[in-house]
Formats: C-alpha cells, sequence, structure tokens
C-alpha cells in the first residue's frame, strides 16, 4: 500500500512540475498580450527568455539574443554557473530568414534539427498599468 501510494504521490509531483513548464510561456504571452512591449532596439539584449516548444508543451531557460536591423541575428544560452553559450546551430522563422519580433516576442523559430522555440524579451514587457485607490467616504453622507 505504501508504495502504490509513494508511486501516485511521486506520479503527481511529476504532472505538477510539466504542467508549470507547459505554463512558462503560456504566462509571458498572457502578459505581453495584455501589456504590451517597448520597441527592441538594435543591441545585444542579455534578459531574455527562449522558450522550447516539443510535444509536451514548453520549457524555459534564459538567455541572450543580439538583434540587427530588428531581426534576430545570434542567440546565446544561459548555464547555471552564468556563463553563456552560442545557440551554433542555424535557425530561421517558416520563410527560412531570420526571425523577425513582435510585441516582444519572436516569430516562431526553426532549426535544421527539428527544434522550435520563440525568444522574448521579458525587459521591453510594458509595466502593469496602475489603477486608482478607492476613496472611503463617510457614513455620514
Amino acid at each position: 500500500m505504501k508504495k502504490y501510494l509513494f508511486l501516485t504521490l511521486s506520479f503527481l509531483a511529476v504532472l505538477g512540475s510539466q504542467a508549470q513548464e507547459e505554463d512558462c510561456f503560456k504566462k509571458l504571452e498572457d502578459a505581453f498580450t495584455k501589456r504590451g512591449a517597448y520597441t527592441i532596439a538594435d543591441d545585444m539584449h542579455r534578459n531574455v527568455i527562449i522558450s522550447f516548444f516539443d510535444a509536451n508543451g514548453s520549457s524555459c531557460v534564459a538567455g541572450k539574443a543580439r538583434v540587427e536591423n530588428g531581426l534576430i541575428v545570434s542567440i546565446f544560452l544561459q548555464y547555471k554557473d552564468d556563463t553563456y553559450e552560442l545557440l551554433d546551430k542555424k535557425f530561421y522563422n517558416a520563410k527560412k530568414t531570420a526571425p523577425a519580433i513582435t510585441n516582444g516576442i519572436s516569430e516562431m523559430v526553426f532549426t535544421a534539427d527539428g527544434e522550435k522555440f520563440r525568444v522574448v524579451f521579458i525587459d521591453k514587457l510594458k509595466p502593469k498599468a496602475k489603477s486608482y485607490k478607492n476613496a472611503n467616504l463617510p457614513d455620514d453622507l
């Protein structure tokens, strides 16, 4: 009985962690859709999120990306020790050209070996809109 309970709890834990990974891009996309993004300038952007997609959903990793003429020309993946490694695979969009950026998120990017991902420029997400504080009116009005 204990083995069955342990296996069930382990399975649920794996499903829970997988569900969090699947949500990573959706959460980002929802935020950018709701709040918008600032223009992505030509430069090396040192705080991007790369969302990889597969049959199980998405998983997000940190990285940096170089933008030239509004297109992504190089991508670096970040390791836990804060070092970066160039993604030296050829990458392109559905039209086999350099991927463009719209509203702070790249179009789908593909590699020759079948990977697909999107680059999210998290630093360019516009802040949440401020809301007014409700006034507390006196009871005798």
